[in-house]
């Protein structure tokens, strides 16, 4: 169970990490270059989901791992950098 929970969590580290990415470096230089503001609303609205559910991936994995809360709030301080969620990728395999 644990490394169940701590692999989806893994899954959507990556995902929301490629998420945001292309909110920063896709969306947003077509609504401002090109003026195409669908596009940072719907990369946008996907992100916030991804983001939403890692928060609540995070936590479930935090209590069933019995990571530390300083380690978690390195997870989750990593998922607001770019690229940051890259960083996490290979401490949370070690845990898997």
């Amino acid at each position: 169970m644990i490394k169940e929970s701590v692999k989806k969590f893994g899954l959507f580290n990556t995902a929301e990490g490629y998420s945001y990415l292309a909110l920063l470096f896709v969306a947003m230089p077509l609504k401002y270059f090109l003026g195409m503001d669908i596009t940072v609303k719907i990369v946008g609205m996907i992100h916030g989901i991804l983001f939403i559910i890692f928060c609540v991936l995070l936590v479930i994995a935090w209590q069933k791992a019995k990571w530390s809360v300083k380690e978690s709030i390195v997870f989750f301080i990593a998922s607001l950098i770019p690229f940051g969620t890259f960083f996490t990728k290979n401490k949370i395999k070690s845990y898997e």
